[in-house]
């Protein structure tokens, strides 16, 4: 009877350990078919989607969100994300993209000091390269078509 239960026990431990739910604290992610950057997108992920791990492998996590699973890098990941409210003075709250922006380092004090330090730099150009957005699909072909490997 020891034995039975040691076996349950052991068989349970990485439900404990893995069955915990991580967000994603990045503005958008691509979860994978398999775990390297140039796999088949399974479902794409925005800020703050709860995702449940179900193993690591390297950098990586195996998740399951929306009925669909793969793999998520572990950079895009955090235990706990940080919740957007308004304040009690009514004011405007941080958009998702300022929260991702500040959890890297960034804030409208370090963009200016930037700006001022670097005058000749083109701002416009990277809010123009931000808006631009290519279809997985796309990404697939390229990658294909290039004979791409990681």
């Amino acid at each position: 009877m020891k034995r039975f239960a040691v076996i349950i026990l052991l068989l349970l431990i990485p439900v404990v350990v893995y069955g915990e739910t991580m967000q994603v604290i990045t503005k958008e992610n691509a979860v994978r078919a398999e775990c390297n950057f140039f796999s088949t997108v399974t479902v794409m992920v925005k800020y703050a989607d709860a995702l449940e791990i179900v193993s690591t492998k390297g950098d990586w996590y195996m998740v399951k969100f929306g009925g669909k699973s793969g793999c998520i890098h572990k950079s895009a990941l955090d235990k706990t994300a940080v919740k957007l409210a308004k304040s009690e003075s009514g004011s405007h709250a941080a958009s998702s993209d300022e929260v991702s922006l500040a959890g890297k380092g960034f804030n409208p004090q370090v963009e200016d000091a930037y700006k001022q330090k670097h005058p000749e730099l083109d701002f416009n150009l990277v809010a123009k390269v931000e808006g631009y957005t290519v279809a997985a699909e796309r990404v697939s072909e390229f990658i294909k078509d290039g004979g791409l490997t990681e």
